[in-house]
């Protein structure tokens, strides 16, 4: 019927073959070669992954990326050369970031009170305090872990003291291999996730909230976290014993009144430092800068009266909080200039696209986020996945009205999880550095396997119940 109403002449039906045999080609050649504003953000970011995972520092590989795709974008017409004379002002904005000077302060107060051996002593006084009860020295770990991560903020710090002071003693007194590692590693990265910690304050900076916030809505799901791994030890004590004894009564034989004064002495100034800390923000009495200046000299003063301030503690804390705290400035030059140059390449657009159409909306993005963040704390640190994963995701996130508060305590606590996480797990590398020969790799890898789970809970629950971080907001 239809060729009935129109019948093309020859001349009309030649000009329909030309232009289909012009127009063809062109339509196919943008279906496999799309225009480059469509292409060269998503490469730009390919690319700087590739960097990354080759081993290149991760602050030289975002830096080079942009300048290597700026130059791109300029000669292909696609990138404005006037937006690089942004890049020395977005620099020295960071630079005057007041939030983000609270990150030398509290790496100055945990490694003091780490190079002071105040963690150590923590470690022993509760371990006999808690020594008469099956399973009391996995208990300690956790409780003295708890606080390490309160008083410290630093992973490594955590799990090298445990590992170096609680790992023997476990051992020589029976405890499983596996059970003693896992403990020790597992508390060693609540500092991820307890306030004040330095993951989070980062996490504030580049969400855009309040970092004390972030520290009143992370507060019970890491002290949740802690009372499922005291629970674990106790019920693994319960079961099977022969895994986790009590001390034998000779090493136990103190007198209450001595014990007592010991908890005393050792335990209440680190725990006043802590509160002190933690309430004036809460409290609101002091921003968290303020906060961690006071922390650390606290910690100065803590080490002075018990005789621990020496030259070489001192100068070691200043060398390692200068080289932290470099490290964290040069990640910020290099992630300001790759977000400068993706955004001028519409990277933003393209991100923000891909996440906020994703399956499932809300949950969809959530599933990403968390696996993208999982699978990177495999190969690199909390803080450059800060500066790379999140100024990408966050604004999906309040695109699609997600609480960015209880997004940052769930990106904590996810990173917490990817520091245990064999075969590149942070923390299994830490104590492999410091156990004994007799505690080999593949123990430590069983050991983390229930832990992994307990933080996979704790995840779910928090994913379940939002309101574990937003009560107090």
């Amino acid at each position: 019927m239809i060729h009935r109403l129109f019948r093309p002449t020859r001349a009309t039906r030649r000009s329909l073959l030309t232009g289909a045999a012009l127009f063809l080609p062109l339509s196919l050649g943008s279906l496999i070669f799309p225009p480059a504003d469509e292409w060269l953000g998503p490469l730009m970011f390919v690319g700087a992954l590739v960097l990354i995972f080759s081993g290149y520092p991760v602050a030289f590989a975002l830096g080079g990326t942009a300048l290597v795709f700026a130059f791109i974008g300029i000669e292909a017409g696609m990138f404005d050369l006037a937006l690089l004379l942004a890049l020395p002002d977005r620099t020295f904005g960071v630079m005057s970031n007041y939030t983000l000077l609270a990150v030398p302060f509290f790496i100055f107060m945990g490694t003091m009170l780490e190079k002071s051996r105040l963690a150590e002593d923590l470690l022993k006084t509760i371990g006999m305090l808690f020594g008469p009860m099956r399973g009391g020295l996995a208990l300690a770990v956790v409780f003295v872990g708890a606080l390490l991560a309160a008083a410290t903020g630093v992973v490594g710090a955590s799990v090298v003291a445990m590992g170096m002071i609680s790992l023997p003693v476990m051992l020589r007194y029976g405890y499983s291999h596996e059970l003693s590692a896992g403990v020790i590693t597992a508390s060693g990265t609540l500092g991820q996730i307890i306030p004040p910690s330095i993951v989070l304050v980062v996490l504030a900076d580049q969400l855009g909230v309040s970092v004390g916030d972030l520290f009143v809505g992370a507060l019970v799901p890491g002290l949740l976290l802690a009372g499922l791994y005291a629970v674990y030890a106790v019920g693994v004590a319960t079961v099977r014993p022969q895994v986790a004894p009590a001390l034998p009564k000779s090493e136990r034989d103190v007198a209450l009144g001595v014990l007592f004064r010991r908890v005393l002495l050792v335990m209440l100034p680190p725990l006043l430092l802590i509160l002190v800390v933690l309430g004036s923000i809460f409290a609101g009495i002091a921003t968290p800068t303020e906060a961690g200046a006071l922390g650390a000299v606290g910690a100065l003063v803590l080490a002075a009266l018990n005789r621990r301030l020496t030259r070489k503690a001192l100068t070691e804390t200043m060398d390692e909080t200068t080289t932290l705290t470099s490290m964290v400035m040069v990640l910020l030059i290099g992630s300001t200039a790759f977000a400068l140059v993706f955004r001028g390449l519409n990277g933003d657009l393209w991100i923000e696209d891909l996440l906020t159409n994703l399956p499932g909306g809300v949950i969809g993005l959530i599933l990403v986020a968390n696996l993208a963040i999982f699978i990177l704390g495999f190969f690199i640190d909390f803080f450059e996945i800060a500066f790379i994963i999140i100024p990408l995701v966050a604004p999906a996130a309040t695109i699609l009205g997600i609480d960015l508060v209880w997004f940052g305590v769930m990106i904590g606590m996810n990173l917490q999880t990817s520091f245990l996480t064999p075969p590149f797990g942070f923390a299994l590398f830490y104590l492999r550095g410091v156990a004994p020969p007799e505690v080999t790799t593949a123990q430590i890898y069983r050991g983390v396997v229930p832990f992994i789970i307990i933080q996979a809970i704790g995840l779910l629950l928090l994913v379940l119940f939002p309101e574990i971080v937003t009560w107090g907001l």
